[in-house]
């Protein structure tokens, strides 16, 4: 039996260590406890081999024995032996994991992280309140950018009277959004990786004021070239808007909130277009008398350059660059797993090595560029069968629109709770076809009534495809820049959408509307068949599920399961 001492010192002289750990109850057994102290006999020493760092704390619930020293046979954890002559100290018990590195600090939660790497915010995942202003105000000046792009197209037939100029030089102007995105896209998605968020907001803003503001000097009918620098001014602002959602999911939201919060991203842009379909047909009518029309033309655009200005202001003073603490496991990896000195040809080499994701880019530039023709040419087609009825075809405009963003929002709920990615992109892309084939045998029938229900069955569908795309394509090339996929996603987009817009206008010039919507079929259904092929290699959910509580679950329970043998062995040799 040893002396009892709490306050004793080490045979050296140094203090004895006395941190307070929390044991396993599984790791001690009534019968074979840790002795109650230290004995001082000069022949009792620690030995050199053993070291309990002071800042590994086990379960302050579990004391050890007092009368009862540990068997000299038996190691206390797998890592720390005891020497025959050694008993541990009454406030150091026993616990089957709390062997810690010298150099590893304890954390909350039970996780464990180098003290000399990974400051203290890196290990919290918490949302920050701020990220739904941050959302919104995007999705804010995105919907003016959409705007911009859709207004010209809504009212095509105004403006070819008011300039002079061919229906084909109008629809440029909602095609020079796609045209400059393509060369443009990879070097603001460098610029995202450069520079962050916020420098990319706040340009994408000021170029779409910019833009807004020159348009104001096109008010005569010989000025076009005027309203056409305004427009490209607000096409190469687009392109620092249209890859953004993504980013800012990943970045602001939480595991289980991301694919809600791209789908409101993406909802900005489309409530744009919705305006941009509504709006334009009712402050400017079709009248000849071009002075009048010029006044009307001039309240649309001295609206929008003064929301754009607004939301400049706000982008500048509200957007941020990221949030305190990492809402996502699966984003505090991609913060640790990035590299200053990664290369970006690299990356774009790696994307394109990822077969699924090159299935992707392909599915959903059809299923965009599709949309895009069919928004560039509404006007067209509804006024070809229906004359006169230029604000209808804005409103037929306006519910694919709406429809497609209530399809939006729906499937990024679905995707928050589900999961399923590949099933519900093939879903909606099949559905996608049959609402255009329903339209292109029901637009000529002669009912406008019956056209705003089979376009707003369509655009529930097409619409609401482009967030499930852009998420679908952060998951199949995590830890990849999001802001990189879904770039090249719309580049796609911009693409097809130049290749069916001229095709389909000289289609419908020369053969009608229903060749030009059977044209479009056509390329649905090789999307729906290429997105079949698509497999499901969801990886940033795969990182959100491998988090350090399941980790240390496990090795808990294989621990508990070698100190119980070990428990056993030590109460047969007692008895």
């Amino acid at each position: 039996m040893v002396n009892e001492e709490p306050n004793q010192q080490e045979h050296d002289g140094s203090p004895a260590q006395e941190p307070a750990l929390r044991a396993d109850p599984s790791a001690s057994d009534p019968s074979a406890s840790a002795h109650a102290s230290v004995s001082t006999h000069p022949s009792v020493s620690t030995h050199p081999s053993v070291s309990i760092h002071p800042s590994v704390s086990a379960h302050p619930s579990v004391s050890p024995h007092p009368s009862v020293s540990i068997h000299p046979s038996v190691s206390a954890h797998p890592s720390v032996s005891a020497h025959p002559s050694v008993s541990i100290h009454p406030s150091v018990s026993a616990h089957s994991s709390s062997s810690a590195h010298p150099r590893t600090l304890a954390q909350p939660g039970g996780l464990a992280y180098p003290s000399s790497s990974c400051p203290e915010d890196s290990s919290v995942i918490k949302v920050s309140k701020r990220r739904w202003v941050v959302v919104l105000l995007f999705s804010c000046y995105s919907m003016c950018n959409a705007f911009q792009w859709i207004q010209y197209g809504s009212i095509n037939n105004i403006f070819m009277n008011f300039y002079g100029v061919s229906a084909f030089a109008i629809d440029w102007l909602s095609m020079c959004y796609m045209l400059t995105y393509i060369p443009l896209i990879l070097p603001v998605a460098w610029l995202l990786e450069k520079f962050g968020l916020r420098t990319i907001a706040l340009t994408g803003s000021a170029l779409n004021c910019l833009g807004a503001w020159v348009k104001l000097g096109s008010l005569k009918p010989h000025l076009f070239p005027v309203t056409v620098l305004g427009q490209i001014i607000c096409s190469v602002a687009q392109v620092f808007i249209l890859g953004m959602p993504s980013r800012i999911a990943s970045v602001w939201f939480g595991a289980n909130e991301v694919s809600t919060a791209c789908s409101i991203a993406v909802f900005g842009n489309q409530l744009g277009i919705a305006i941009g379909f509504l709006v334009p047909p009712v402050l400017v009518p079709n009248i000849e008398d071009r002075d009048k029309l010029a006044y009307h033309i001039s309240i649309m655009f001295h609206i929008i350059a003064s929301v754009a200005t607004l939301l400049f202001i706000l982008v500048i003073i509200v957007f941020k660059e990221k949030p305190k603490h990492s809402p996502s496991r699966a984003q505090s990896l991609s913060y640790a797993l990035a590299s200053p000195d990664a290369s970006y040809l690299s990356s774009i080499v790696r994307i394109f090595k990822n077969l699924n994701f090159v299935l992707l880019v392909i599915t959903y530039g059809l299923n965009a560029g599709v949309f895009y023709a069919l928004s560039t040419l509404l006007n067209r087609m509804v006024i070809l069968h229906y004359p006169g009825e230029e604000v209808n075809a804005g409103r037929i405009g306006l519910t694919i629109v709406i429809a497609g963003m209530l399809g939006a929002v729906i499937s990024g709920i679905w995707l928050d709770r589900s999961k399923t990615y590949k099933e519900t992109t093939l879903v909606v892309y099949i559905m996608t076809l049959v609402g255009m084939v329903v339209y292109t045998l029901t637009l000529n029938l002669g009912y406008l009534w019956v056209v705003f229900i089979t376009a707003g069955t369509m655009g529930f569908f097409m619409t609401g495809y482009l967030p499930l795309g852009f998420e679908f394509a952060v998951e199949l090339t995590y830890p990849e820049s999001e802001g990189m996929s879904s770039g090249l996603l719309n580049v796609s987009a911009q693409v097809f959408g130049i290749i069916f817009t001229i095709s389909q206008g000289q289609i419908i010039d020369n053969y009608g509307t229903m060749p030009g919507n059977i044209f479009l079929c056509v390329f649905l259904t090789l999307g729906a068949a290429l997105t079949a092929f698509i497999r499901a290699d969801l990886r940033r959910q795969k990182a959100n599920n491998e988090t350090p509580e399941n980790k240390l679950q496990g090795e808990e329970e294989e621990e508990e399961s070698n100190t119980s043998k070990a428990a056993t062995t030590v109460s047969e040799e007692h008895l």
